[in-house]
C-alpha cells in the first residue's frame, strides 16, 4: 500500500471521492457535455499532430529531392 501512495497512484477511495468531486461541481446532465467536448478537443489535436507529420514528411522529400 505504501508503494502505491510512493507511486501517487490514487488509490478506489480517492477514485470515489474525485467522482463525487465532479458530479458535485458539474451535475449530472453536464457531464456528457463536458465528455463530449473533451473527445473532440483530443480528435483535433491528433489530426492536427499527424497533420504536422505528413508536412514534414513532405518538407523532407522536398529537401531530398533538391
Amino acid at each position: 500500500m505504501e508503494l502505491l501512495i510512493i507511486l501517487g497512484i490514487p488509490g478506489p477511495w480517492q477514485i470515489v471521492l474525485i467522482v463525487m468531486v465532479v458530479l458535485l461541481l458539474f451535475g449530472g446532465r453536464k457531464i456528457p457535455e463536458l465528455m463530449r467536448g473533451l473527445g473532440q478537443g483530443m480528435k483535433e489535436f491528433k489530426k492536427a499532430t499527424s497533420d504536422d507529420k505528413e508536412d514534414e514528411g513532405e518538407t523532407e522529400n522536398k529537401i531530398d529531392k533538391e
